[in-house]
């Protein structure tokens, strides 16, 4: 599982410096150049790839709603490894609740949970009524083909509570405790939940445990 790209600002502004000394043959302005840079720049990263989504050749992944994509970072304002964001949509809504461990959801994203660990979000929990997909195009109800297909490597474990052939497959990074994905493949070889977040609630099995 590749981390995802970063362009320095000292990238972009070797960029812009070499665009404006060629005199502007294409026809586009300094100022335009500069704008393209930073849309570039700030374009969601693919978690499987290195490239960012808008480079994705098409007919590669479905690409889903950027609204409601989720990636290493969280989906929307929930932010892993973060506080839970202050005034948005994010609560506790007759879930788990306690001091060390509770779960939140939002109206805007139906069929997903994030896990909030003393303060911080730990993990975002897509499940089987939601339309949230990773970067990639993967979401619940792809199969595990298209799976392996895009995270070659994860690493794979029998289902807690399911019979072969289901099972978790977890990125070989998620031990370090940076934040990784983990699948549930159910019996049928679909998905049936996505999480994106840090260990060891990433491997949680219930909610907070």
């Amino acid at each position: 599982m590749k981390h995802m790209s970063i362009i320095s600002p000292a990238a972009i502004a070797l960029g812009l410096s070499a665009a404006a000394c060629s005199g502007g043959s294409d026809g586009q302005s300094a100022d335009t150049t500069e704008a393209n840079a930073q849309v570039d720049a700030a374009a969601p990263t693919t978690i499987g790839t290195s490239a960012p989504l808008n480079s994705l050749t098409p007919g590669e992944a479905s690409a889903p709603d950027l609204s409601k994509a989720i990636g290493l970072e969280g989906l929307a304002d929930l932010r892993i490894g973060k506080p839970l964001p202050v005034g948005g949509s994010w609560t506790e809504r007759g879930a788990q609740t306690g001091a060390e461990c509770r779960t939140v959801s939002s109206p805007d994203y139906p069929g997903v949970y994030g896990l909030v660990t003393k303060g911080t979000v730990r993990r975002i929990t897509v499940g089987q009524n939601s339309d949230v997909k990773l970067v990639e195009g993967v979401g619940i109800g792809s199969t595990e083909d298209e799976v392996q297909k895009w995270f070659a490597g994860f690493r794979s474990e029998p289902h807690k509570y399911e019979d072969s052939p289901a099972k978790y497959l977890t990125a070989p990074n998620a031990a370090s405790g940076d934040p990784a994905v983990r699948f549930e493949i159910g019996k049928d070889r679909k998905v049936k939940l996505i999480h994106v977040g840090m260990m060891p609630e990433l491997g949680y099995a219930e909610g907070c445990s």
